[in-house]
């Protein structure tokens, strides 16, 4: 049956689907598997377990096989995508809500280039002066620890929520226009909210 299966769409296994071929969830669970996995492992340096993101994302999973609408949305994969990292999202901000993350898992952030609304790939390495902690002296890891929990702080008193959410996913690899889907915002809000971020943080580092 499996084999039958893969010389469909998915949109069209959705219709088959809808039509009673209860087989078809099972095989779409399975198929998406690795992606749900794939999404856990980013999610996971926000702080979450990693067996429970699976099943949170294997969760948003059946909620777009279940309101999938091919009349309505521009692929199956697409809105399995956004229905994953939602899911996803909405669990890791439940279990943070009464812990703090330090600031050193946000590190990937600054190492990072984005892609801007215009197209371009901007370079967001705000942190070059903090080097490689391997490397640094006694006293230089104490500058940086001291520059890591301002920038910690930063993040806590500057930030709106929205900007922490945005911070939140862009550190796990999502560009804006991903951002903007999981959080239900316009591309156009959520850019100007990372270069706020951007703009706020690097007040810190020049200081």
């Amino acid at each position: 049956m499996k084999e039958e299966y893969q010389q469909y769409s998915d949109e069209e296994l959705m219709m088959r689907l809808r039509d009673g071929e209860t087989a078809i969830m099972d095989f779409i669970m399975n198929k998406y598997k690795n992606l749900v996995k794939s999404k856990a492992k980013s999610m996971y340096i926000l702080g979450a377990d990693s067996e429970d993101l699976i099943q949170e994302g294997m969760i948003g999973l059946f909620k777009a096989v279940r309101d999938f609408d091919s009349g309505r949305d521009a692929s199956f994969f697409t809105f399995a995508d956004l229905c994953i990292s939602r899911q996803m999202y909405t669990a890791v901000q439940a279990s943070r809500r009464q812990k703090h993350i330090p600031l050193n898992t946000y590190i990937s952030l600054y190492a990072t280039t984005q892609e801007t609304m215009e197209g371009s790939v901007e370079d967001t390495a705000l942190v070059n002066m903090l080097a490689l902690r391997s490397e640094l002296s006694p006293e230089e890891m104490l500058i940086d620890k001291e520059n890591v929990e301002q920038l910690e702080r930063t993040i806590e008193k500057e930030l709106s929520i929205f900007e922490k959410q945005v911070l939140d996913l862009y550190m796990t690899g999502m560009r804006y226009a991903q951002i903007a889907r999981v959080l239900g915002r316009d591309e156009k809000s959520t850019d100007n909210a990372l270069q706020r971020i951007k703009s706020k943080l690097r007040k810190v580092i020049a200081v």
